[in-house]
């Protein structure tokens, strides 16, 4: 493999594409995050030359693309097309070798995945066809109350205490919502409880053994997600580095071992 070889992982997901490009050392080099939109290869076109022109390089430069995510094979100009599953876990355990169980928090699902000591993925999770527990759930129900999504973190940390929501639900958690505004809650405690109503549907999952390690675009905006499912657990929970990045980098990192020499 020539040492200034160039990788390419694309990530199009339901809610957002992601770009990250490395070198044979596996550095990340650039990167870019954009809204999906309605057409998945034009998207991913338009992220790929965003990561790319910001380090001056150009399709023929690089000597390998894969591509993930809900609409993976929407893009023809990839190689492969790994699962979701295998890009977050080979990202997880680039950043942690050893055995954890990743928990990636996404748009339109979540994903609990158990990496073992040699970086298999051992076993995982999917949440079920709702959009109950995801960023989805939480950018609709805070519309509700007018919580622009880049400050819903914000908000939640000037809660005195956490308002329990009962359903989990999207329509009847904006009912419920309105409920405790008549009642006298605030919207930080509201806020606050949004975010410990999608904790709660993680734990329901499958259970979270060992150390865990939460990605995502979710939490990448929201760390106090980390937080809160950490008091939950009753131990640390570990954020991924670059964690709205995980499946795209894992994509990359996926290209460059697979890559001919």
């Amino acid at each position: 493999m020539k040492q200034s070889a160039v990788f390419a992982g694309i990530d199009i997901g339901a809610s957002a594409t992601k770009v990250a490009l490395v070198d044979a050392r596996q550095r990340l080099l650039a990167s870019d995050i954009r809204k999906t939109g309605v057409d998945f290869e034009a998207c991913a076109h338009e992220a790929m030359g965003a990561a790319m022109a910001s380090c001056g390089l150009n399709y023929p430069d690089l000597a390998c693309i894969f591509a993930t995510g809900y609409g993976r094979h929407n893009v023809a100009f990839a190689q492969a097309t790994p699962t979701e599953i295998a890009c977050h876990a080979k990202a997880a355990y680039y950043f942690f070798p050893r055995q954890i169980t990743l928990v990636d928090v996404g748009g339109q699902d979540n994903k609990i995945i158990h990496v073992n000591e040699h970086g298999r993925r051992d076993k995982f999770k999917m949440n079920r066809k709702c959009a109950a527990g995801t960023g989805a759930f939480l950018e609709e129900v805070a519309q509700r109350i007018d919580v622009p999504l880049d400050q819903i973190d914000s908000v939640a940390r000037q809660a005195s205490h956490v308002v329990h929501m009962g359903s989990y639900c999207t329509v009847f958690t904006k009912t419920e919502i309105l409920a405790h505004l008549r009642a006298g809650e605030k919207v930080p405690e509201i806020v606050a409880g949004l975010i410990e109503s999608v904790v709660k549907r993680i734990v329901e999952m499958d259970p979270l053994s060992g150390e865990v390690v939460v990605s995502g675009g979710v939490v990448a905006h929201m760390p106090i997600l980390a937080e809160m499912l950490a008091r939950h657990l009753e131990h640390p929970v570990l954020i991924l580095p670059h964690a709205q990045l995980a499946g795209a980098f894992g994509a990359a990192l996926l290209a460059a071992e697979q890559s001919p020499d």
